[in-house]
């Protein structure tokens, strides 16, 4: 599974800034947030398209008034996708943009007329939001593209991830990655349950990774070592920037950080190899092995008295420490000296 030239199969983990709202109706301020982006070691930038009108329609109503417990409690829908979402006239700019940082581009949609629209733009990929993954009908036109399909499991139920999975599949699209998600904003560290990443990649057989709203980079890296392929967080230049997702948002120096860590975390995985480095091969000298600890002489017996397993490693190993008690030395001996076969008489 490929987005553009990078292998989500391979070893590195793909790495996606959310934009989201974090350019606070200013397109200079988003292009510096993409360019920003670049320089934290990120590999793609992602957009929301949408309108209010796409997401919502503008009532007053109680149901349509946030009280989910959520930094936009006491907003209503409209109001808040008003203000939080990214014009369709900037998009053109902003994937040239990226493309000129050397970044990878795409976007999630909200509906059927966002989907056309990223079309038109040639994304590489597409991102399912936590609360579209009952959105079947947007599922199937998403996955009829025949592009990588990211789909995030904030609110997901097994049965809204099977539905979702099928959907794809009915469209002939199997180039699909699942994201742990906790959708809480910011979301609690207890409740990252980070062991489901390793969980979503056996249960579906599929990619999996993580759209994270926690706050710090522990999140990101345990996921890293639980076989996340993807980590999606959002991304700031500054949170005094202001804005609806600001607060849970990474700044500059915190996620060119959490790259740092996620990248460490990945060396430090490794590999299967019971072999040792030339490094590990000289820390053997610091091993124990067996020792003349006492002046004897040719014919003596060698005891517990005159021979002992000490540090360093250069002398007999440790394993032939009872067979040789007992046996007499064939020369004389200096304490300090390595036992070896050649100490003793046959």
């Amino acid at each position: 599974m490929k987005i553009k030239d990078f292998d989500l199969t391979g070893n590195k983990v793909f790495i996606i800034a959310e934009l989201s709202a974090n350019h606070n109706g200013s397109i200079e301020t988003a292009i510096e947030t993409i360019k920003a982006a670049k320089k934290t070691g990120a590999d793609a930038i992602k957009l929301q398209t949408y309108t209010a009108d796409t997401m919502t329609i503008d009532a007053k109503s109680d149901d349509f008034l946030l009280k989910q417990g959520t930094v936009w409690d006491g907003k209503y829908l409209h109001d808040l996708y008003k203000e939080a979402y990214t014009p369709w006239e900037w998009h053109k700019e902003l994937f040239k943009v990226a493309e000129d940082e050397g970044l990878i581009c795409f976007s999630s949609p909200f509906d059927k007329s966002a989907v056309d629209f990223l079309e038109e733009l040639n994304v590489p990929a597409y991102k399912i939001a936590s609360f579209e993954i009952t959105d079947i009908p947007l599922i199937e036109y998403v996955a009829s593209k025949g592009k990588p399909v990211i789909i995030s499991t904030g609110i997901a139920t097994t049965e809204d991830i099977e539905l979702a999975l099928d959907a794809c599949h009915r469209m002939g699209n199997k180039n699909i990655a699942l994201l742990k998600c906790t959708s809480s904003y910011p979301a609690p560290i207890e409740e990252a349950n980070m062991v489901m990443v390793k969980d979503l990649a056996e249960r579906y057989g599929v990619i999996s990774g993580l759209s994270d709203h926690t706050m710090g980079s522990t999140a990101p890296v345990v996921a890293t070592c639980f076989g996340a392929k993807i980590i999606e967080k959002h991304f700031i230049i500054d949170r005094a920037i202001g804005g609806p997702d600001a607060s849970f948002s990474m700044n500059l120096e915190e996620f060119t950080g959490m790259v740092k860590a996620v990248r460490e975390a990945e060396m430090a995985i490794g590999k299967i190899d019971y072999s040792l480095t030339k490094k590990q091969e000289k820390g053997r000298e610091f091993s124990r092995s067996i020792y003349v600890v006492k002046d004897s002489k040719a014919g003596e017996l060698v005891s517990e008295e005159n021979i002992r397993i000490i540090r360093p490693g250069f002398g007999m190993h440790p394993k032939y420490y009872k067979e040789v008690l007992g046996k007499k030395f064939s020369s004389d001996v200096k304490k300090g000296e390595r036992l070896s076969k050649k100490s003793f008489k046959n």
